[in-house]
């Protein structure tokens, strides 16, 4: 693959990445962003770090691990994953698709993971419309983004499409990299995990064999992350009770924010699943479907491992029975009455910042879906 082909989204070269991390290294923000992450050690640390960089594994390696410790020591109870010996079944570079929690620590822990199994890391696919300032271009780049380009016209963007297609299998099938992506655009705000059909369609689109083969030679892994306490959940509450008004339109700097949040918030536990690769057997009996429904047959299969790849907390459980006005899992043991009254004292603080002329008791309904919403889905399998 001719590197210039991609220059405006594929990751940073090497060379790049000294040139970028260089230029991070003198931003303002930085020594507050090191004191954030190091408290204990000099404003300067950071800058120093990446003024010493000399490729973009190095970055990963010598930084970036760092600073994902540095967050889950400060706002988790703990990483764990399950099922990275699927990845060890998959015959040469994988597709990855996972559920889509928060912005920038789902894709940043599923590199982490990687970095711990050993593996190679994965290239990952972000949208073009969370790259608002140069600081996020170098930093998201130097990390292996594949910028994902939004908010352009419909003939540009089957294009743009077409051209991200291509990009992502001949990393694969040359074995340069593999590649995460979420399965929608956007995060999930009502708890519910679903995979768009379109990103299917939009990984066929640079196929040359049949649509076995095409989604074959992706070898395709699905990937869960759960968190016990959901990113950004009472602002993606409100973002749902307004959409339900009116056209929801962003603040200038909403996504901005979003990430800032998901990484300083407190997460509490947080797991990655690591599914069982799609089978050859399955994408076939997908392949007999007719025209979109072989589509459909993908999405459901990605979304019955995805669904049930997903680990459920007490603040789901909870959630559950006080949503449905029901004991049932407290009857089961899963929490008892000092984790509920924390649960609701953490509502009602959460909800409790958000502008008051909203529909509160809606407003609540919304937030308790977003956790219940999985137990839901578990159950819809």
């Amino acid at each position: 693959m001719n590197e210039t082909d991609y220059g405006d989204i594929r990751p940073y070269t090497d060379e790049e990445t000294v040139e970028a991390l260089a230029r991070v290294s003198r931003h303002p923000m930085l020594p507050v962003i090191s004191k954030y992450l190091f408290p204990d050690l000099p404003a300067s640390t950071m800058s120093h770090m990446l003024r010493g960089i000399g490729g973009i594994d190095q970055f990963q390696n010598d930084v970036m691990v760092g600073v994902i410790d540095a967050v889950l020591a400060r706002t988790s109870q703990g990483f764990t994953c399950s099922g990275a010996e699927n990845l060890k079944r998959v015959d040469g570079k994988f597709l990855a698709i996972s559920n889509h929690r928060d912005i920038v620590m789902d894709p940043a822990l599923i590199q982490y993971e990687m970095q711990r199994e050993g593996l190679p890391y994965t290239e990952i696919c972000v949208g073009s419309n969370l790259i608002t300032s140069q600081l996020l271009e170098d930093l998201m780049r130097s990390n292996r983004m594949i910028k994902v380009i939004r908010g352009i016209k419909a003939r540009e963007l089957y294009l743009s499409s077409q051209r991200l297609s291509q990009y992502i299998r001949d990393r694969i099938t040359s074995g340069g990299a593999s590649i995460w992506v979420a399965q929608r655009e956007g995060r999930t705000k009502n708890g519910l995990d679903t995979t768009e059909q379109g990103l299917l369609k939009m990984f066929d689109m640079s196929g040359t064999h049949s649509f076995e083969e095409n989604f074959r030679e992706l070898h395709i892994v699905p990937m869960s992350i759960s968190y016990e306490y959901e990113s950004c959940d009472s602002r993606k509450a409100r973002e749902v009770l307004l959409r339900r008004e009116g056209p929801y339109v962003k603040k200038s700097n909403e996504d901005l924010h979003s990430i800032l949040t998901g990484i300083r918030q407190q997460k509490g536990h947080i797991h990655l699943e690591i599914g069982a690769p799609l089978t050859p057997e399955e994408i076939a009996a997908a392949s007999k479907c007719e025209k979109n429904d072989r589509y459909q047959a993908i999405r459901h299969t990605l979304d019955q491992r995805i669904i049930a790849g997903y680990r459920l907390w007490k603040t789901n459980y909870m959630a559950h029975d006080l949503l449905y006005g029901k004991q049932e899992f407290a009857d089961a043991g899963k929490y008892d009455a000092a984790d509920l009254a924390d649960f609701c004292k953490y509502i009602d603080h959460k909800l409790g910042k958000l502008e008051r002329r909203l529909d509160q008791a809606e407003l609540r309904k919304i937030f308790l879906g977003i956790y219940a919403g999985p137990i839901d889905a578990k159950r819809a399998l």
